[in-house]
C-alpha cells in the first residue's frame, strides 16, 4: 500500500495532470476560467475568497521555500522564538485557508442562485481540500515544529521522486493524518485540469498592460432594462 500511495500515485497525479492539462488547453481552451459566480453572490464570496485565497498562497509558497531550502529552514528554527513564529504564521495561514473554505461550501450548498451552476467536481474538490487542512491543522497542533521534520524527512523524499528513485522509507514510519495529508494532496494534484482551478497555470497577466475595454450598447439601455415594458430588443452587432 505504501508503495502504491507514495510511489505511483504521485507519478500517475504529475502524468494525468500534465497531460490533461495539454488536453483540455488544445481542446478546450476557452474553459481554462475560474468561472466566476460573484455576479450571482458577491457577499460570502468576498468574506470567503480573502482569506482562503491568502492562506493558500502562503502555505504553498511556505511549503515550496522548504522543498528548495530545507537546510536554510532548519538553521531559521534552530533559534527558538523564530521557530515559534514560523510554526505559528503556518497555523495562522491554516486557519484563514480553512476559515474561508468553509464560507465558500455553505455559499455553494445553501444559495440556490450558486448551487445550479456548481458541478460535482467542484464538490469533489472541495471535500480534498476540506481534508487537506483539516489534516494540516491537525498535524500542525499534534505533531508539533512541522517546518522542522519536513525539512528533514518529506522533502528526501519528495526530492527522490522526482530523481526517479524513491526511498519511501522515511514516509513509511509517519503517522496516519500526515500520510492522508500527502496523498490528498497528490488526489488534488491529479484533479487540477479537470477543475475551475486549473485556471491558475494561465493567469491572465495580460490584463495588467492591456487597454481599457470599452463596450459600446447598440440599443437603448433604458428599454432592455425596464421590467414596464414587453417589448423585445434584439442587439444590433455591428
Amino acid at each position: 500500500m505504501n508503495n502504491f500511495l507514495f510511489i505511483a500515485l504521485p507519478y500517475a497525479a504529475l502524468l494525468i495532470m500534465l497531460v490533461g492539462t495539454i488536453y483540455m488547453y488544445r481542446n478546450h481552451s476557452f474553459k481554462f476560467s475560474a468561472l466566476s459566480s460573484q455576479f450571482l453572490e458577491g457577499k460570502s464570496l468576498h468574506r470567503g475568497s480573502r482569506p482562503f485565497h491568502w492562506g493558500i498562497i502562503a502555505l504553498f509558497f511556505g511549503h515550496l521555500i522548504g522543498f528548495l531550502f530545507p537546510t536554510a529552514v532548519m538553521a531559521w528554527n534552530g533559534v527558538p522564538i523564530r521557530l515559534i513564529i514560523l510554526e505559528v504564521a503556518a497555523l495562522a495561514f491554516a486557519i484563514a485557508f480553512f476559515y474561508g473554505l468553509i464560507i465558500l461550501i455553505v455559499r455553494r450548498l445553501n444559495n440556490e442562485r450558486v448551487k445550479i451552476v456548481t458541478s460535482k467536481m467542484d464538490i469533489y474538490v472541495f471535500a480534498v481540500l476540506l481534508v487537506q487542512v483539516i489534516t494540516g491543522i491537525w498535524i500542525a497542533y499534534f505533531f508539533r515544529w512541522g517546518s522542522n521534520w519536513y525539512a528533514a524527512s518529506i522533502v528526501p523524499y519528495l526530492r527522490s521522486l522526482f530523481v526517479f528513485s524513491p526511498e519511501i522509507a522515511s514516509i513509511a514510519a509517519l503517522p496516519i493524518m500526515v500520510k492522508v495529508h500527502i496523498v490528498t494532496a497528490y488526489i488534488f494534484v491529479g484533479m487540477i485540469p479537470f477543475t475551475r482551478y486549473v485556471h491558475f497555470l494561465v493567469y491572465p497577466f495580460k490584463f495588467i498592460y492591456r487597454p481599457v475595454q470599452v463596450v459600446i450598447w447598440n440599443w437603448d439601455r433604458r428599454i432592455i432594462r425596464s421590467s414596464k415594458g414587453t417589448k423585445t430588443v434584439k442587439p444590433k452587432n455591428n
